[in-house]
């Protein structure tokens, strides 16, 4: 019963509950999102769903309307997510400047004096 309840308690397996949950929730937002930019398209220019098109008798349309659905789905997706998410990571969490780490700088400044031909003096 021990096992049963490090599993059930471990936080990798929380952390991925609440991930997919989220998910979830935020998928049908997208969905929403898609659908009433797909219904302003429709006001703009008639009916949103290609569907019906069928040059040569080809399921042309509904290729179209995937590709439109796609479209629209990565601007939303970038513009509601990425790109915000990004601007508070670097707001929040600045990267460290990347320096020469210590090691090598250490073994770049003896490299140095070995050239000089000066000895490194013992602090």
């Amino acid at each position: 019963m021990s096992g049963f309840k490090n599993f059930i308690l471990r936080g990798n397996l929380v952390e991925l509950a609440v991930a997919f949950i989220m998910g979830l929730a935020f998928a049908a937002v997208v969905s929403s999102t898609v659908d009433l930019i797909m219904g302003l398209l429709g006001k703009i220019g008639g009916q949103p769903d290609f569907a019906g098109w069928r040059p040569g008798r080809l399921p042309f349309g509904a290729w179209v309307t995937a590709v439109i659905t796609f479209v629209i789905l990565a601007g939303v997706v970038y513009f509601l997510i990425v790109k915000p998410y990004t601007a508070a990571k670097q707001r929040y969490f600045p990267e460290e400047e990347k320096g020469t780490p210590a090691d090598v700088a250490l073994l770049t400044e003896i490299r140095d004096l070995l050239a000089a031909g000066t000895r490194p003096t013992a602090t």
